[in-house]
């Protein structure tokens, strides 16, 4: 039985993840590789539910809650997806806990460590080490022009609609991320062409 692999498109709100992955998910179908594709928090009915309280900005809650809000819904995809990956599919998934320790630990404050035994805890070491990470990055000015354009939300949506320090400091977080783990950093201000051509590049 082939081995699938998992492949991860990280970066902060309007990087164009959603499309990326969109892409790649196109090009390796017709190399004749079947795919499974996440965005996480989501990818289940319970993972999906969740989701919507996650992204909900009008429900004041902690960052622990967020913690094990995601966490739960992480857990929730993960039982899926290793199961496609014992079959030989590929687990394409936009965003994993690397978001997490982003946005809830070096933007909100959490401690790194705790958010990451949690994830090991109700996650395991294929989830904590995709194949492959792809940052994708891109200044506060052009991600804030990006988000505009798809209009206005029915609630304030619980990230994008924080201040600019805490944006930057998601923006620096993805960057030490990186650096610590030895990821590769794609400009999201290139064409939407040339950023899946260094994908492709990446996951050859």
């Amino acid at each position: 039985m082939t081995r699938g692999k998992y492949i991860v498109i990280e970066g902060g709100d309007g990087t164009g993840k959603t499309t990326q992955l969109e892409l790649l998910d196109d090009y390796l179908r017709e190399q004749g590789i079947e795919t499974y594709v996440a965005h996480e928090p989501g990818g289940t009915p319970i993972a999906d539910a969740l989701r919507a309280i996650i992204k909900d900005g009008s429900l004041e809650r902690t960052a622990m809650t967020n913690v094990l809000l995601f966490t739960a819904a992480r857990h929730e995809m993960w039982q899926h997806a290793k199961k496609q990956l014992k079959r030989g599919v590929y687990v394409l998934s936009s965003r994993n806990y690397l978001s997490t320790l982003a946005y809830q630990g070096m933007g909100e404050g959490l401690d790194i460590r705790l958010i990451t035994q949690t994830t090991e805890t109700f996650t395991d070491k294929r989830y904590m080490q995709p194949d492959h990470t792809i940052i994708l990055t891109l200044d506060n000015e052009s991600k804030k022009a990006r988000i505009a354009k798809r209009g206005t939300l029915e609630t304030p949506d619980t990230f994008e609609s924080r201040d600019e320090s805490f944006q930057q400091k998601v923006n620096d977080a993805y960057l030490e991320i990186a650096h610590i783990n030895n990821l590769p950093i794609v400009s999201a201000a290139q064409s939407i062409e040339a950023i899946h051509q260094a994908i492709r590049h990446i996951v050859a």
